[in-house]
C-alpha cells in the first residue's frame, strides 16, 4: 500500500525538477550575449546612461535568478537588458 501512494509522489517530485531546466540555456545564452554587449556598450548622453543603469539593474537580478534556479524570469529580464544596452548606444 505505501508503495501505491508513494509513486505517485515521486512522479510528481521527478516532474518538477524536469520543468526547472525548461531555460537553463537560454538563460545562458541571453546572459552571455548581453555581458558581451555590455562590455561594448558606450552610453551616449544622460539618456544613454539611463538605459545602461537600467540594463545593470536587469543583467544583475538576471544572474541571481539563474542561481536560483528561476531560469525564464532569468531569459526576460536578460533579454530586456540587451534592450536597454540597445538604447543606450542609441542615446535613448
Amino acid at each position: 500500500m505505501k508503495t501505491w501512494l508513494s509513486l505517485p509522489l515521486l512522479v510528481l517530485l521527478l516532474a518538477g525538477c524536469a520543468g526547472k531546466t525548461a531555460y537553463r540555456d537560454s538563460c545562458a545564452a541571453e546572459l552571455n550575449a548581453a555581458w558581451k554587449e555590455q562590455s561594448l556598450a558606450e552610453a551616449e548622453g544622460f539618456a544613454g546612461t539611463v538605459s545602461y543603469s537600467k540594463a545593470m539593474a536587469l543583467l544583475t537580478g538576471a544572474k541571481t535568478q539563474q542561481q536560483f534556479e528561476a531560469f525564464r524570469g532569468c531569459t526576460q529580464k536578460a533579454q530586456k537588458a540587451r534592450f536597454y544596452l540597445r538604447e543606450s548606444r542609441a542615446g535613448r
